[in-house]
C-alpha cells in the first residue's frame, strides 16, 4: 500500500506542481495577477520558470504517506460497510467512505500542505532582503515552530480548514472515480483497461474541486495567515472573501486546478491501480 501510493502520489507532485503553484498564489494574492495566465506569466518571468516548483519538496516527501494513508482508510471504511467481501457499495457509499478517509488523510496533509502553501506564497528569493524568506521546508518548519510553537505553529495550522476541505472533496473524488468506471467498464468483474483508469481518474479529479473549491481557498489563505488562526476563522475568512470580491472570489484558481487535476488525478488511479495488480502478481501484497 504505501509503495504503491508513493508512486502514485510522486506522479501526482511532478505533473500538477505548476498549476498548483498558480492556483495558489491566485487563492492567496487577489491583487497580484490579472488571472492564471498572467500569474504563470509573471511568475516564470521575474522568478524562473523552477518557480513555479516552489514548495515541491513538502509534498515529494510527505505525498507516500498522505496517499497511503488516504487509500488505506477509505479501503478500510468500504470494507467496513460490506456485508460480504464480495457486495459491490453503492455511489452513495463510496462517497461516505470518501468522506471519512478524508477526515482521516487531514492529520498529515494539512501540515504538509501548510509548508508547501508557505513556499508558494513567497516571492523572489532570499538576496531580495524578504525577513521572513523560507529557504526550504525544514527551515519554514524551524520558523514557524519558533514562532508558535509546534501545535499551532505546525501541526494544527489549519487543520479545521482542511477537514472541511477534504471531507466534501474526497467524496466527491472517489464516487466521481466510482461512477466514470462502471460507466465504462461493461463488464464488472473485469479489470478496468488502462485508458478506462485514466478517464475515470480525471472525473474523479474534476469532482474533488468542483465539490470542495470555496473551501480550498479559504484554507489556503488561512494557511498563508502571518499568524495561526483563531476561532471561527472558516466563516470569517469566507465572508472576507465575499465582501471584497463577492462569489468569485471564492472561485479564484478553479481554472488552473481544473486543468491541473485531469493529469494529476489520472496519473494518481492509475499508477495506484496499476502497481495494485503488479504487486499482487508478484505476491507482494
Amino acid at each position: 500500500m504505501v509503495r504503491t501510493s508513493s508512486f502514485a502520489g510522486m506522479a501526482q507532485v511532478i505533473v500538477g506542481q505548476p498549476l498548483d503553484t498558480i492556483k495558489v498564489r491566485l487563492q492567496v494574492d487577489q491583487s497580484r495577477f490579472k488571472g492564471a495566465w498572467d500569474c504563470g506569466v509573471q511568475t516564470v518571468k521575474n522568478e524562473g520558470f523552477f518557480a513555479l516548483y516552489k514548495g515541491m519538496a513538502s509534498p515529494l516527501v510527505g505525498i507516500g504517506a498522505v496517499n497511503a494513508l488516504l487509500f488505506a482508510a477509505n479501503s478500510r471504511i468500504k470494507k467496513a460497510m460490506q456485508t460480504h467481501p464480495d457486495d459491490p457499495l453503492s455511489i452513495g457509499q463510496i462517497a461516505l467512505a470518501g468522506a471519512g478517509a478524508g477526515i482521516v488523510n487531514s492529520v498529515l496533509a494539512s501540515p504538509v500542505e501548510l509548508l508547501k502553501i508557505k513556499m508558494q506564497a513567497q516571492y523572489g528569493s532570499a538576496s531580495t532582503g524578504q525577513t521572513s524568506y523560507y529557504k526550504g521546508p525544514i527551515d519554514c518548519v524551524k520558523h514557524l515552530i519558533r514562532q508558535h510553537g509546534f501545535g499551532n505553529g505546525f501541526l494544527l495550522w489549519g487543520m479545521s480548514a482542511t477537514v472541511a476541505r477534504e471531507i466534501p472533496a474526497y467524496a466527491g473524488f472517489y464516487a466521481g472515480f466510482e461512477t466514470m468506471r462502471r460507466t465504462l467498464t461493461r463488464d464488472q468483474q473485469e479489470p478496468a483497461s488502462v485508458w478506462q483508469l485514466m478517464a475515470s481518474g480525471a472525473t474523479g479529479g474534476i469532482s474533488y474541486w468542483l465539490a470542495c473549491y470555496p473551501l480550498d481557498v479559504v484554507k489556503s489563505v488561512a494557511q498563508n495567515e502571518a499568524t495561526p488562526p483563531k476561532g471561527f476563522y472558516i466563516i470569517r475568512i469566507l465572508l472576507q472573501i465575499y465582501a471584497r470580491d463577492g462569489v468569485q472570489g471564492l472561485f479564484r484558481g478553479i481554472t488552473p486546478s481544473i486543468v491541473r487535476s485531469i493529469p494529476a488525478a489520472a496519473v494518481t488511479f492509475t499508477t495506484y491501480e496499476l502497481s495494485m495488480r503488479a504487486f499482487e502478481s508478484a505476491g507482494w501484497v
